[in-house]
C-alpha cells in the first residue's frame, strides 16, 4: 500500500478514548480533582469570613447596647442626685439612692441577653461637672456636685464579656466592651424657649425680687420660721430662709414687682392666669421679644401697677408649689411706666399669703425651692448662676 493510501485510511479513521495520548487523559482528571480541592477551600473561607461578618455585628450590637446602658443609668442616677438636692440633702447623704437608681436601670437594659451589674464603688463617680473642662469630674467639694458618672464594663477582668458565635471557628471565644456616660444638671439660664406644645406653660410667677433681698435669703440673714414637708407648710425651721415679695420695696413709685411677661399693661384676670397656670405661648408672643438676657447678661420687663387683694386667692391656691421668679438689679420710671433689669431666675415657693388688713400686717412670703426650669435656654456662654433653678439632666459626655 502506498504511503498516501496510508495516509488517506488514518484520516478516515474514527477518534476513540482509546486512540487519545496518555497525557491529556491524565490531566482532565488532575482539573476535576483540582476544582474539588478548591470548592473545598472555598466554602470555608466562605464559612470563615461569615463566621467574622456575623460576630464582628454582634460586637457592634454589644458595643450600642453598653453605651446605651450607660447613658439611661446615668441620667437615672442623676435625677435622683436632683431629687436629694430638691430635699435639701447632701449629695453624699443620697449616695446609696444614686447607686440604687444607676443599678437598677442597668439591670433592666440587656447586653448580648445579659443584664449588666455595676460595682458601686468602681462605677459610679458623683461630683462637679464644668462645662469649660470637658471630661474632668471634680470630687472635692461634695456641696457643687451636679452630675453622675457610670462606668458599664462587660470586660473578662470581671467574668461578662459578650460571647461570640463562632469563637470554634475564629479562635476568640468572647469580646471585652466597656463605656461610660457622665449626666449632669447646670444652674446657667440665660433664658426661657416659647413652649413647643400650645397648652403648654411656664412656671414663672410675674413678680419680681431684688437681689439684694434674695442674696440675704441665700446667705440666710433673714428668717427661718416656717417648714415645708409633705406638701404642708407649718412652723418651724426647715433650712430654707424665707423672705417677702410684698411689701419689699422695689424703688418704683406705684409699682409693687409684678412685670409684665406678655402683653403690656396686663390685668388682674391676666396676671391671675399665670399665677394659676403659668405663662402662655400666646403670652410669649405678645410680650414682643425673647424671653432671654441679652450679651450682658440683662432683660428688661415692663413693670405692672403691682400686687393687689385681686390676686391673693390665686397666690394662696399654689402655696408650696415651686415657682419660678425673675431676679432684678434695678428699675427706674413709676406705676405701669417702670422698667426692670433682670439678671437671673430662681426657683422659689410661696409659704403664706396675706394682702388685706392693715399694711404693717400684709406680706406674701416666699422660701427657695430647688426646681427644674422647663424649656430653659442653656448656652455656653458663661453667665451667673442661679441658687435653686436648674436645667432638666442632660448628657454631657
Amino acid at each position: 500500500m502506498s504511503q498516501i493510501s496510508l495516509q488517506r485510511d488514518r484520516a478516515h479513521q474514527p477518534v476513540t478514548r482509546s486512540t487519545l495520548p496518555p497525557r491529556k487523559r491524565r490531566s482532565a482528571k488532575r482539573r476535576k480533582g483540582s476544582a474539588l480541592v478548591f470548592s473545598v477551600f472555598l466554602v470555608a473561607g466562605l464559612l470563615v469570613v461569615s463566621a467574622i461578618a456575623i460576630d464582628f455585628g454582634h460586637i457592634n450590637v454589644s458595643r450600642s447596647e453598653v453605651k446605651r446602658t450607660a447613658d439611661a443609668a446615668a441620667m437615672s442616677a442623676c435625677w435622683e442626685l436632683f431629687d436629694g438636692v430638691t430635699q435639701g440633702q447632701d449629695a453624699t447623704t443620697v449616695q446609696c439612692q444614686i447607686n440604687d437608681a444607676a443599678a437598677t436601670i442597668a439591670s433592666k437594659n440587656i447586653v448580648s441577653s445579659r443584664a449588666p451589674t455595676l460595682n458601686p464603688n468602681a462605677d459610679i463617680e458623683i461630683g462637679y461637672y464644668n462645662r469649660d473642662e470637658p471630661g474632668t469630674l471634680d470630687t472635692s467639694d461634695s456641696s457643687r456636685f451636679n452630675a453622675v458618672r457610670v462606668h458599664v464594663r462587660q470586660t473578662e477582668a470581671n467574668n461578662s464579656a459578650i460571647p461570640l458565635f463562632f469563637g470554634s471557628v475564629t479562635g476568640r471565644a468572647e469580646q471585652s466592651l466597656q463605656a461610660q456616660s457622665t449626666a449632669a444638671l447646670f444652674k446657667t439660664i440665660s433664658g426661657f424657649h416659647t413652649p413647643s406644645d400650645a397648652g403648654e406653660t411656664l412656671d414663672i410667677l410675674p413678680i419680681a425680687l431684688d437681689l439684694e433681698t434674695w442674696e440675704q435669703v441665700v446667705a440666710k440673714q433673714t428668717e427661718d420660721v416656717y417648714s415645708y414637708a409633705n406638701g404642708q407648710v407649718t412652723s418651724g425651721s426647715d433650712g430654707f430662709y424665707e423672705c417677702s415679695l410684698y411689701p419689699t420695696g422695689t424703688g418704683s413709685p406705684g409699682n409693687r414687682g409684678t412685670v409684665d411677661i406678655g402683653g403690656s399693661n396686663n390685668s388682674t384676670s391676666d396676671l391671675s392666669r399665670q399665677i394659676l397656670h403659668g405663662i402662655s405661648t400666646q403670652d410669649m408672643a405678645d410680650l414682643g421679644h425673647s424671653l432671654e438676657f441679652d450679651s450682658n447678661g440683662e432683660l428688661e420687663l415692663n413693670g405692672d401697677t403691682g400686687i393687689s387683694a385681686g390676686i391673693k386667692d390665686e397666690l394662696a391656691a399654689i402655696i408650696g408649689q415651686p415657682r419660678i421668679i425673675p431676679i432684678f438689679t434695678s428699675v427706674h420710671g413709676n406705676g405701669n411706666n417702670a422698667m426692670y433689669t433682670i439678671v437671673r431666675f430662681e426657683g422659689i415657693r410661696i409659704l403664706s399669703v396675706k394682702l388685706t388688713g392693715p399694711m404693717k400686717k400684709k406680706h406674701l412670703t416666699i422660701q427657695p425651692a430647688p426646681m427644674v426650669a422647663r424649656y430653659s435656654v442653656f448656652k455656653e456662654a458663661p453667665i451667673e448662676e442661679s441658687d435653686f433653678l436648674f436645667t432638666p439632666v442632660m448628657l454631657v459626655d
